[in-house]
């Protein structure tokens, strides 16, 4: 009997739990398979608990910019504020700079790489990245010594990683930086990663089939999951009923401070 006060119904545990447990799963069956399953999964992954972390380096390789750019704002706009990191890359639109400036209130950890950020949109998104303790910035070719310096009047107070690789335009004075910011760690930006060159390479043609997945999601054609039909036709007919979960590892360490039973 001891054993079952480890055990836990799917409709019993709280979003926050199934958020932990949802981000395990690769991006693709958070979209499209966990919603289905039943109302509850599907309100979770259309809420904030999933997107506290956002992590769509792999497909920014492979999507249309215009189609990276619709994603990444359907993702941002479910973190409702809460986004604490942020993973994407070859971002284009100016637009979506400002978009995720303004959803930054939370944000900590934030990596562009290889995006097409100017100084102008550094110096203007700046003062809303004050969170940030760790900013990669590698290859963005368009970053220079101004954008460089607004990243420094506003983030640096709490910057503890600032990865500048293949920002060529941007000079460093070492002697100034550890006099003045002493924790902060500057890789770059005259370090160049030959073997990460040759990775994006591989990639240079957009993916048919992510493509299609991505049209899908944004365009509604997998369907709205919330609606009472698809749990009403009896596609699931009682079968969740008797579901339990186990908590396993990999989850956030921190998770015992909810409460929750240790993984078995």
């Amino acid at each position: 009997m001891e054993g079952e006060s480890d055990l836990r119904r799917w409709d019993e545990l709280i979003p926050d739990a199934l958020g932990l447990i949802f981000r395990n799963l690769p991006l693709q069956e958070v979209l499209t398979v966990i919603p289905r399953v039943c109302k509850s999964w599907s309100k979770v992954v259309a809420g904030p608990y999933c997107w506290q972390e956002i992590d769509v380096e792999e497909w920014s390789n492979q999507l249309k910019p215009d189609h990276l750019d619709q994603m990444l704002q359907m993702l941002i706009t479910r973190s409702s504020g809460s986004l604490r990191k942020l993973c994407v890359s070859g971002l284009r639109s100016n637009m979506m700079f400002s978009f995720i400036a303004e959803n930054a209130g939370s944000l900590q950890t934030l990596r562009l790489t290889r995006s097409e950020i100017s100084d102008s949109v550094a110096e203007q998104i700046a003062g809303r990245l004050s969170s940030i303790t760790f900013l990669d910035l590698s290859y963005c070719c368009k970053i220079g010594a101004t954008a460089l310096e607004a990243i420094g009047k506003h983030c640096c107070s709490k910057l503890e990683f600032l990865d500048l690789r293949g920002c060529w335009d941007v000079k460093i004075d070492d002697k100034f930086m550890k006099g003045n910011f002493p924790n902060l760690k500057v890789l770059g930006p005259l370090i160049l990663d030959y073997h990460e060159i040759n990775d994006w390479d591989d990639f240079s043609d957009y993916s048919d089939a992510s493509e299609d997945l991505a049209w899908e999601i944004l365009a509604g054609e997998m369907g709205d999951y919330d609606d009472d039909e698809i749990y009403n036709d009896g596609l699931y007919d009682g079968r969740l009923d008797e579901l339990e979960l186990r908590f396993y590892n990999g989850i956030d360490e921190d998770a015992g401070i909810y409460g929750w039973p240790p993984s078995p």
